[in-house]
């Protein structure tokens, strides 16, 4: 688990703040807890990453098998504020034209409905 993670229930979305790094320490710990979430019924899932200062390729992976789980299931998972060299990351891969980010929380709870 990211160190420090809060998470909330907003509308129907799960609202996830991680702290710290999302890195090849925590990312299955991570991935692990958004999995478990799924499993509950929980499809619909904002990740605020304001917090996090780094994301390595195993953070990324994580979040892309995460997010295909939850499009299984009928949900999907919004990143909000994501690190720099993350969102540079994204904008390289042409990932963010299939995981658009989101400046607030606001904006990616309005995209769910």
């Amino acid at each position: 688990m990211v160190d420090g993670d809060e998470q909330r229930q907003d509308r129907e979305a799960r609202v996830m703040h991680p702290r710290g790094r999302l890195d090849v320490a925590v990312a299955p710990a991570f991935g692990e807890q958004v999995k478990h979430l799924l499993g509950k019924g929980e499809t619909k899932l904002v990740i605020d990453l304001g917090g996090v200062d780094f994301v390595d390729s195993s953070g990324l992976g994580t979040i892309l098998v995460v997010r295909k789980l939850a499009q299984r299931v009928g949900g999907d998972i919004r990143l909000v504020r994501p690190p720099p060299q993350f969102q540079k990351l994204l904008e390289l891969t042409s990932l963010i034209r299939v995981m658009p980010v989101y400046p607030t929380v606001e904006d990616a709870l309005a995209d769910f409905d």
